[in-house]
């Protein structure tokens, strides 16, 4: 029967990065290491500095023992989430005016040719008809 883990992000996990609270990630597993910093052969500092990213490369590169590879199962927690942080988004409402108004001046100011066209026709139709009289 499967075993359901616990799931965290790695922005979680990272917030876990002093002596009194170290969390380490290795290979998307997740290992709270507080009680075990004082006895890591390595010193604490090397755990410390582990945190906030995937140390697989690290601890590969250390050349750990299957012992210690055993004993790290003793202080799992968790694993990393694996679904990508999402930001969330943010809804902004545009607010609209509904008046006769100002619909009508938004089309005046849009659409500024015909009322200029309109007052220039007029003009001319008024000269025209005053220099016939």
């Amino acid at each position: 029967m499967p075993t359901l883990t616990k799931l965290y992000s790695m922005k979680e996990a990272a917030l876990h990065n002093t002596p009194e609270d170290c969390w380490v990630v290795i290979d998307g597993k997740i290992y709270d290491v507080t009680k075990y910093l004082e006895d890591h052969p390595g010193g604490d500092d090397v755990l410390l500095k582990a945190t906030g990213k995937d140390a697989k490369d690290e601890f590969d590169d250390a050349g750990h023992s299957k012992s210690a590879k055993v004993l790290m199962e003793d202080y799992f927690i968790g694993e990393l989430d694996p679904t990508p942080e999402i930001p969330e988004m943010e809804v902004f409402r545009k607010e609209q005016d509904t008046g006769f108004g100002s619909k009508l001046m938004d089309c005046a100011v849009q659409y500024w040719a015909i009322p200029a066209a309109a007052v220039g026709i007029s003009v001319v139709v008024a000269i025209l008809y005053a220099q016939r009289k």
